[in-house]
């Protein structure tokens, strides 16, 4: 298989002026009010936008969702809601802490998962063939044979944040850690963080699950830390951390609370039925219109790799709030922000009273 950036971020599309969908009942026509909501790409991760869209949860919660901003990058997601253009996003934790940061105060409303999904560390087949099978391996001279060279997306984006965290939590054989034998570069999109590990420019990768498999499959990289390893995610990180959430501006909630619980009303509504559906009725449901450039067999394993790692009850604790805080400062924020300040829960707490599992 090929892993092109178009490719896997051929399902975005910036949303314009839209209708309302037509074949409603008459009263919830007439009731219905416009909400704009904004995820960075159309795929599993953020499964909830979609089955609520597709499930007509909205719909049903008083509310329509024309189309999703899908800008294709998280930075722009931050940037849509900040100016106003979304209401409602869905993405890193740490992107609603960046918009309090400079000002505009901007609050987690709910969480989806438990751990992050790009923190896992692909190294290059001949590393692995010599030795380098785990990330304490990864700081030994001996066997990499220089500091080894290790590609996030970009300085500073999620992907390096978390990686910087993994290896200085993690010690080498000399005792110190991982990440002062580490040189970090940005390595950019799908093409070229695969092409760049593929041909031995990089030693090592973070990589999104796709990527993973992408670089197994073809056989010219191997794992040596996987989230989905909850031993090794405790390890490092100490336990669960909300990584991507619903946010929201605060002044959205002051001024349309009302609209506020119909988005958190129908995210969780589509959590739940991701929960008891079979995987393949996932699959069914969101890959003809999100998803087809992908294979089902990808998505089938997207939707398998997801569900270890989805957040259920959509609660963020204040104990998982604070693992992740160690993560964020300085990399991502420069200091920390009150729980109370970042995070607003009753809004999931009456959709929990309204459905009840």
């Amino acid at each position: 298989m090929t892993w092109t950036r178009r490719k896997f971020l051929a399902t975005t599309a910036v949303a314009g002026p839209g209708l309302v969908l037509a074949g409603r009942p008459r009263a919830a026509r007439a009731q219905a009010r416009t909400i704009t909501a904004s995820h960075s790409v159309s795929t599993v991760v953020y499964g909830q936008h979609l089955v609520a869209k597709e499930k007509r949860f909205f719909e049903e919660e008083g509310v329509s969702v024309p189309s999703f901003i899908v800008p294709g990058g998280g930075a722009k997601v931050v940037q849509a809601l900040a100016a106003g253009q979304a209401m409602f996003a869905l993405g890193d934790s740490n992107h609603p802490l960046k918009i309090t940061e400079k000002g505009k105060d901007a609050l987690m409303i709910f969480a989806t998962d438990r751990r992050c999904s790009y923190a896992n560390v692909v190294v290059r087949k001949e590393l692995w063939d010599k030795g380098v099978k785990s990330v304490e391996a990864l700081g030994d001279a001996k066997l990499v044979g220089r500091k080894a060279i290790v590609a996030a997306t970009a300085i500073g984006s999620g992907t390096y944040v978390y990686g910087v965290y993994v290896f200085k939590g993690t010690k080498a054989p000399d005792g110190k850690p991982v990440h002062d034998h580490v040189e970090w570069v940005g390595g950019g999109s799908s093409t070229t963080m695969l092409g760049g590990l593929k041909a031995g420019k990089f030693d090592a990768i973070m990589a999104v699950p796709e990527w993973q498999w992408a670089a197994e499959d073809e056989g010219f990289g191997k794992v040596i830390y996987d989230v989905q390893d909850e031993k090794a995610w405790n390890r490092v990180f100490g336990g669960s951390i909300p990584v991507t959430v619903g946010y929201v501006l605060r002044d959205t909630i002051d001024k349309s609370p009302d609209l506020v619980q119909a988005y958190v009303n129908a995210t969780y509504r589509a959590q739940q039925w991701i929960r008891r559906a079979k995987d393949e009725e996932v699959v069914e449901l969101l890959h003809k219109p999100y998803m087809d450039t992908f294979s089902r067999e990808i998505v089938l394993r997207s939707v398998k790799y997801y569900r270890t790692i989805f957040d259920w009850d959509f609660l963020i604790d204040e104990k998982d709030y604070d693992n992740g805080m160690k993560v964020w400062v300085p990399l991502a924020v420069d200091k920390p922000i009150p729980f109370a300040k970042a995070a607003d829960m009753s809004f999931v707490k009456k959709a929990q009273a309204k459905y009840k599992s």
